[in-house]
This record gives structure tokens, sequence and C-alpha cells, in this order.
């Protein structure tokens, strides 16, 4: 009887282990190596250079991790994912988070037993279409044939959108965001939704990019942030803390060309950040200059700005608005296993 309860014990914590991992923190470090899933190619996000170098958002947020843990920004990983895989592939632990511009939402953390640590980016979906076609507003597209990836979030609130406004509107679905670009580039449909983000970068890739334009409607709220397993507090303290570290350090103006005169400083604020006053590192596990490996790999804000204005400065894109501290309200938008 005792051998009995004794194996039902070990299957219950298999079936826990299973479902809730709770080291990936050990197992990164064993590794040598931060598995970080990213978008295969979305500028000012991740894309990779013909080289493949990673540049991007994104990117420097999976870096800054690496560097957090190893004291060094090159033990960050990074690995492609489509949209309809992301979240599958974090949750069976082939990556150990997604930076990967993915809203957060209610249904995604319940569904999934996934966790958003932080708001990174926030951002809305829009609309691009021809500029031929002489619309100035969202409230102008009824009867519009749109492309849109299916089984997103984008999907739902481009029909709650329509609903609402009680307009009508055709649908051209694809499961492949680059299917989706393809065919709004070949006029298969007159409109293209997606994260104003995410258009302004798109367009960039589109035959002729200055006969386009994205409407300054913005229709839904979309909180980005990376995203980790349940349950598994070290690892998502890390991810939540280095992300508000980054975002300190571009407040506070520390970098990797001033790092030794941040070190040097009397300022109580930028003395914690850097680990010359109080222990924070080593209450997250890690050593107490961790903040300064980490801020130093990149200024995030000042990164990212750079990186989308630098690529779409002739189109005239406003960048959207960094997390600056505690993280806003997720939403409760039902389940999509995919989505921006």
């Amino acid at each position: 009887m005792l051998g009995l309860a004794v194996a039902v014990l070990v299957g219950a914590a298999a079936i826990t282990y299973e479902r809730y991992d709770t080291r990936t923190l050990k197992r990164t470090i064993r590794r040598g190596e931060v598995l970080c899933g990213v978008n295969a190619g979305l500028p000012g996000f991740s894309i990779p250079d013909d080289k493949g170098n990673w540049t991007g958002f994104d990117v420097d947020f999976c870096r800054a991790i690496a560097a957090a843990i190893f004291d060094d920004p090159k033990k960050a990983k990074f690995i492609p994912l489509d949209a309809n895989e992301r979240l599958r592939e974090l949750q069976s632990r082939k990556v150990d988070i997604l930076s990967r511009n993915s809203t957060w939402s209610m249904s995604r953390e319940t569904s999934y037993d996934l966790y958003f640590p932080a708001v990174a980016y926030y951002d809305g979906e829009g609309f691009m279409l021809p500029r031929a076609r002489n619309i100035d507003s969202a409230l102008d597209l009824d009867g519009s044939k749109i492309c849109v990836q299916s089984e997103t979030t984008t999907q739902l609130n481009l029909a709650d959108y329509f609903r609402a406004n009680n307009m009508k509107y055709q649908e051209m679905k694809f499961g492949k965001l680059d299917d989706v670009i393809k065919a709004y580039d070949s006029g298969q449909c007159d409109t293209f939704t997606a994260d104003v983000s995410q258009l302004y970068a798109l367009r960039l890739n589109l035959s002729k990019p200055g006969d386009h334009i994205i409407l300054p409607d913005v229709i839904s709220k979309e909180p980005l942030a990376p995203v980790v397993r349940q349950r598994d507090d070290d690892w998502m303290m890390i991810v939540k803390w280095t992300l508000y570290a980054m975002i300190n350090a571009e407040e506070l103006g520390i970098s990797s060309k001033n790092i030794d005169e941040a070190l040097k400083s009397k300022k109580p604020d930028v003395m914690r950040l850097v680990g010359t006053e109080g222990a924070y590192g080593e209450v997250l596990g890690l050593t107490r200059n961790w903040a300064v490996a980490s801020s130093a790999t990149s200024a995030i804000t000042a990164k990212f700005t750079n990186a989308m204005s630098e690529a779409v400065r002739s189109l005239k894109f406003r960048v959207g608005s960094i997390s600056s501290g505690a993280p806003a309200a997720s939403s409760t938008r039902r389940r999509s296993d995919d989505g921006l």
C-alpha cells in the first residue's frame, strides 16, 4: 500500500512538472544560453540580415536577459517561430522565453498556463490600404475586402469593429503572415489589417510602398509583452525586472557609453541600479551588477526608436509607446492561438 501511495505521488509530481516547468533558470545556466522565440522577420522588432545577425527591439531584450544571467549578451540563441506555433512551443519548452511582439491577454495566460511579466510596448490594430482609394477614416471601409492573418486577435478585433459600427466586409484570411502580405500586394484584397507598428514595418516590403497609406484609426489596445511559463517564479522575476532595469536605465541616461561614470555616481537611483548600493541582484539569484550588464546591452527606448525610425523615416511612422513602468491591465478578449 505504501509503495502504491509513493507511486501515485511520483506520478502526480511528474504531471505537475509536465504542465508547470519551474526549472528554466537552472536549465538555462546548465545549457549556457537563453533560447529566445522571436518573429522570423519584422523590421524594428526582430529580423536577421543576410549573415544571420539578428537586430531589433525583441532581440535586444533577449540579449539583455543573457547579459543579466551570464554577463554576456552573445549567449542568446534566437529561434524564429510562426504566430500559430509560438505559444505551444513555449509551453512545450522548445524556448525559454517568447520575445515576439505578442499581445498580453487573459485567455492566453489561462489557456496555455503562460504569464506575461510586463508590457514592453503599447500598440494597437490599424488598417493599410492603397492611397488611390481616397479613404481617410476606418469608418469609410464598409464593403472592403480585407486581408488578415487567421486565428488571431487581429481577426477577432476586425470582426468586433465592423459589427459594432454596423458595417460589412469580405474577409480574406491566411494562416501565414507572408501569405497575407503577398495577397494584399497582389491586389487580392483592398485593405490590410495588423498592429500599427507591423503595418509600417511591412509596408517597406511592398512593391510600391509610397502608394499605400495607414489610416490614423487605432481600433484596439495591444499591450505587447514577453511571455514565460507559469509557476516558474525565479525565471519570471528575472524577465520582468530585466525589462524594468532597461527602462530605468534609459530614463536615467545610462548606456554602454557611460557605464563607468554611472558606477561612480552618488545618485541613489543610479547606485541601486548599477549595484553599488543594495543587493538587488542577489535576491534574483544573479550578481550584484546584473542590471549593469543588461542595461549596457542596449538602451531600450533609444534602440527601438532608432531602429524603427531609420526603417520608415520616409514613410513618417509615428513610433508607438514604450512601457514606462507598471504593466497595463491585460485584455480579456476571446481565446486566440495566434495573433499579434
